[in-house]
């Protein structure tokens, strides 16, 4: 097999896992940057008669929840796979 091939997709693999492993903290951070941006959002700033749903349910929240989730749910055990693989196919 041509080195160069091999290089190059172990390089595209690399690429492949820093993306992957970026997506959950960017969309958290996306989500903490907007908080700032737009601090009228954040109902925990000035809960004056607000219940729990407004407290709670906000979009940047959301945002935050779903870059914690796809990294500790769907990245890790993705990484987990895309190294197994890797190694198999070595």
């Amino acid at each position: 097999m041509n080195t160069t091939f091999v290089s190059e997709a172990v390089r595209q693999h690399d690429l492949r896992a820093h993306a992957i492993s970026l997506l959950g903290p960017l969309v958290a951070a996306a989500g903490l940057v907007w908080a700032i941006l737009q601090p009228s959002r954040i109902t925990l700033l000035h809960p004056r008669g607000q219940g729990f749903y407004w407290l709670a349910i906000e979009p940047p929240l959301y945002l935050v929840a779903a870059g914690i989730v796809f990294t500790v749910v769907v990245a890790r055990p993705l990484l987990a796979d895309l190294e197994s693989h890797r190694a198999t196919t070595r």
